[in-house]
């Protein structure tokens, strides 16, 4: 992947200076814009390569990714302008080679006998000054491919460590009455492999803590691929305590497919032991296809967690069924940790859980999120993809995410820590 990666912006490259060097833009005619350009593009395949082969420090890893990142978007963009006007021009010609084939060459004509044939008068072109349609366009992607620097910079440098707390009242007609007012946390999506600020990262753990909630879930995806990536940050999540526990379940990235591939070997069964026992030593109990009973007085409700399972490509390893056996009409309210949110419509719903708990979106982590009004591209791939949404008396919530994966940052869906509050009716 990081080889294909490389050749794709290595081409982009290519393509973009050879089409800025075919306009009359004089600056980029110069031999300080040729060494400028391929040195920044060198150096910067050269750091990425170096960043995955190599133990860097975290900081200066995630730097090489942002500029890789911020880089990568911006020369897309130009280069869709620049196809654009290639495919302009490739029209113009095509047009021109059928005109030419269409063009006879025509007889010439004779004056009548005695008369003379008077030429028509010459026509004058004048010149007109002005920029072309190939420079008007290469100019246009020079400003469109440079637009979104600034704001992904200011989600990696604010954004990402920028954690809001959201609070959402849970009203469940069958809570026991010692449950009303009953104050859970939850985070997801950690990701813990993207970090590069632990002090800020700390800081959203002391944000929750200081919120004081009955227990805490967490929604699957501790880490990117492997176990060691919690190596420097279990101390901090170690400090996640609440009275009634700290309950957690698997994402699709804890089980290391995308790293050590779909199929099973010693390797990656090793990598998932490793981290079920992090969070063992954390202080969390994982729950997997399996349930707990969480009591107040003489009251208690169950808390199912499954496996990670979702529609399409994910997997679907969970077993709502074995998770839910055991879990009796003693229980009057269910409530469920499953990583995808797409889990809920396809399986949850026929089922009798009053309540599931999600992650996996991260709201793209691009976007705009209000009161009122939330929008996303991912809108677009997940029915459910931020917030609450019931359904014949029935919810689900999904959380957008603690850290973040792929772009180190957030521009409008900002890391989230969500705190409900039980309410009976």
């Amino acid at each position: 992947m990081l080889v294909l990666n490389s050749f794709i912006l290595a081409a982009l490259d290519f393509y973009i200076f050879f089409a800025l060097k075919a306009t009359s833009i004089k600056w980029v005619k110069t031999k300080a814009f040729n060494y400028i350009w391929w040195t920044y593009s060198v150096v910067l395949l050269t750091s990425v390569w170096a960043s995955f082969k190599f133990e860097l420090p975290l900081s200066i890893r995630s730097v090489i990714l942002v500029a890789f990142f911020i880089t990568a978007v911006c020369k897309f963009l130009f280069f869709a302008i620049i196809l654009i006007d290639d495919f302009r021009r490739g029209g113009v010609w095509i047009a021109r080679l059928f005109n030419r084939s269409n063009n006879k060459p025509k007889e010439p004509v004779e004056a009548p006998a005695g008369e003379k044939m008077e030429l028509a008068p010459e026509l004058s072109v004048k010149e007109t000054k002005g920029i072309s349609r190939s420079d008007f366009l290469m100019k246009s992607g020079i400003l469109i491919g440079s637009l979104p620097a600034l704001p992904l910079s200011w989600g990696v440098i604010s954004g990402a460590h920028d954690y809001r707390i959201k609070r959402v009242a849970l009203p469940l007609k069958n809570l026991p009455k010692a449950f009303h007012g009953f104050r859970i946390a939850q985070i997801s999506d950690v990701h813990s492999g993207s970090f590069y600020n632990k002090k800020a990262v700390l800081g959203g753990v002391e944000m929750l803590l200081k919120e004081k909630a009955d227990t805490i879930f967490f929604t699957g995806d501790l880490v990117n691929n492997k176990a060691e990536e919690m190596r420097e940050y279990q101390d901090i999540f170690s400090k996640l305590k609440a009275d009634f526990g700290v309950y957690s379940i698997l994402g699709n990235h804890d089980y290391g497919d995308y790293y050590f591939g779909a199929a099973d070997s010693p390797e990656k069964r090793r990598n998932l032991q490793k981290l079920v026992d992090t969070q063992k030593v954390m202080g969390w109990d994982l729950l997997r296809d399996e349930h707990r009973s969480i009591q107040v007085g003489n009251d208690k409700i169950a808390l199912v967690g499954v496996e990670n399972w979702g529609l399409g490509r994910f997997p679907k390893k969970g077993d709502l069924q074995k998770a839910l056996s055991g879990v009796n009409d003693e229980y009057p309210v269910k409530l469920l940790l499953s990583h995808d949110p797409s889990h809920w419509k396809a399986q949850v719903l026929d089922t009798d859980i009053d309540v599931m708990f999600a992650g996996h979106t991260h709201g793209m982590q691009f976007g705009v999120r209000a009161k009122s009004f939330q929008w996303s591209p991912a809108q677009y791939i997940y029915k459910e993809w931020a917030g609450l949404y019931t359904e014949n008396d029935k919810s689900l919530y999904v959380n957008v995410g603690y850290g973040f994966l792929g772009y180190p940052g957030r521009v409008g869906i900002l890391p989230e820590i969500t705190i409900f509050e039980l309410q009976a009716v």
